[in-house]
């Protein structure tokens, strides 16, 4: 989860509503939209003060990457050994539909890297989409799939050798979401 959707999921869970919130700590209720909507970031004793009445730690909201829990499972794989048939549309959907086969559901994702606004006008600057690029590169190509099994979602992610799953704390119903440094986009297809 983003910045953002932390911040209004706790000042939900508080009870207050954005004009509450903007007026206990002297801000405009726009000034709170904008950080829900992580279009601005607070200032350092905004944040505090944020923590407080939210009853989050700084920690918490500023963490990104705490959308993943530390449920993960990685396992080897020969992505040679797998042919993709019916629904499958390369080499890595069979590795996923292979392991879960009795899922709910499982629906291919697509993965673009999320910039900040200075990487966002080096890209612009320097060649459009060339920072994007280079993140394939570097990772190498990967096949995302959002599981649905037994009420539980899973983000799994299947390389050239491994399948690795990772457990959601909380479930995905959008079908454009954020888990960290990365935006993610439900496939027009699926295979369960």
């Amino acid at each position: 989860m983003t910045f953002g959707e932390k911040l209004k999921k706790a000042r939900k869970e508080a009870g207050l509503t954005q004009e509450q919130l903007a007026e206990k700590i002297n801000v405009s209720r726009s000034a709170i939209a904008k950080w829900e909507t992580d279009k601005g970031m607070p200032d350092i004793d905004n944040l505090k003060l944020l923590s407080q009445l939210v009853d989050v730690s700084i920690d918490y909201l500023l963490d990104e990457d705490e959308g993943i829990s530390f449920n993960e499972i990685k396992e080897p794989i020969n992505l040679d050994d797998y042919v993709k048939t019916g629904k499958c549309r390369n080499k890595k959907d069979a590795v996923c539909l292979a392991k879960y086969h009795d899922a709910d559901s499982i629906i291919p994702l697509v993965r673009v890297r999320k910039l900040s606004m200075k990487e966002w006008i080096v890209d612009a600057i320097v060649e459009p989409n060339i920072l994007l690029v280079g993140d394939y590169l570097k990772t190498g190509i990967i096949g995302f799939y959002l599981v649905e099994k037994q009420g539980k979602q899973y983000l799994v992610s299947v390389s050239k050798d491994f399948i690795t799953t990772k457990e959601l704390p909380e479930k995905i119903y959008d079908n454009k979401f954020v888990i960290g440094n990365y935006r993610f986009k439900r496939a027009r297809y699926e295979l369960i």
